[in-house]
């Protein structure tokens, strides 16, 4: 079998040089389209992929060779793994290259939050002075609550250590993991006891629409809601309703149901998104800082020199 590989998103060249070493060979064609990489990725053994295109049945059934799909980055939705382990085609992703800057970008988005950071810059900048409306909380003695304790939820759990707070996880799949930074709790715990809650998730069809107006029906302290994970597993109009009640007190989402516009400026819930003074977005870059974009492929390149020959 032929050690090649076609690289069909923008990457860092330290993944190239490293996979050559390796003795692969590598095809960089990071502009290339779903229908380009169709006529041609039958003569590859290996993907890298970060979102571009789905990776779905019709991909791999067109890529007879194929052996292995790096995805640069954490999250695995935009490939179907499930025929891929049919397939026995060996997955890798590289959470580990992104984790710091999904941790530290969480941390950022619930200080803000927490302090009115963006309110008060626009008010001064509009010859507004106004100290007692943008009065703040502090983290210290809060109890923050993470859904998902992997390289995402875990580093997140590290940053907030120095903050004095008492942070708890739940992890549907799996238990035994309390450490010095977060104790592991049932999601009956979280509801009751959060008063920061921060989803660091894969879209699953279980984790799809997790955070909807019956889930936060629930909590019985008002919150600040951090989504860094994945868009769809939080209903935006749930999160403008908990909003609009109290429940929520500061929403920060770095993903978002709908992404890129035109399409998302013509939802329905957008308008109010955007006007909300509680709410902070960023555009799905949690993970993409001028570090990971680095670490990303180094990962992905320990990950390929630990697989066989082909």
């Amino acid at each position: 079998m032929k050690k090649n590989i076609l690289i069909a998103d923008d990457i860092h060249p330290i993944f190239i040089e490293r996979a050559e070493a390796l003795g692969y060979a590598c095809d960089y064609q990071p502009s290339i389209k779903l229908a380009g990489a169709m006529e041609i990725i039958g003569n590859y053994a290996g993907l890298v992929i970060r979102s571009k295109f789905n990776v779905d049945r019709a991909v791999m059934d067109a890529a007879a060779n194929l052996r292995f799909i790096c995805r640069a980055g954490a999250g695995m939705d935009n490939i179907d793994e499930a025929y891929a382990a049919e397939k026995n085609i060996k997955l890798m992703n590289a959470a580990e290259g992104n984790m710091d800057a999904v941790g530290e970008h969480a941390v950022g988005m619930l200080l803000s939050l927490m302090n009115n950071f963006r309110n008060s810059d626009l008010e001064i900048r509009a010859g507004q002075w106004h100290r007692e409306e943008n009065r703040g909380y502090e983290l210290k003695g809060k109890t923050v609550g993470i859904i998902g304790y992997g390289f995402m939820g875990s580093s997140f759990a590290r940053k907030l250590s120095g903050f004095g707070v008492n942070v708890i996880a739940y992890d549907k799949y799996k238990t035994g993991f309390s450490d010095q930074y977060a104790r592991e709790v049932s999601m009956e715990e979280i509801v009751k006891h959060s008063d920061v809650l921060s989803l660091h998730i894969p879209l699953t069809t279980e984790t799809n629409g997790l955070v909807s107006d019956e889930y936060l029906f629930h909590f019985k302290k008002p919150i600040f809601f951090i989504n860094t994970s994945r868009g769809k597993t939080a209903k935006v109009s749930a999160i403008l309703n908990a909003i609009k009640q109290g429940k929520i007190l500061g929403a920060g989402l770095d993903v978002l149901e709908v992404e890129k516009f035109p399409a998302l400026a013509e939802q329905e819930w957008f308008e109010e998104l955007k006007t909300s003074g509680k709410v902070l977005l960023t555009p799905h870059i949690a993970g993409w800082t001028f570090d990971s974009y680095r670490k990303i492929s180094e990962v992905m390149a320990e990950k390929l020199a630990l697989v066989s020959d082909w």
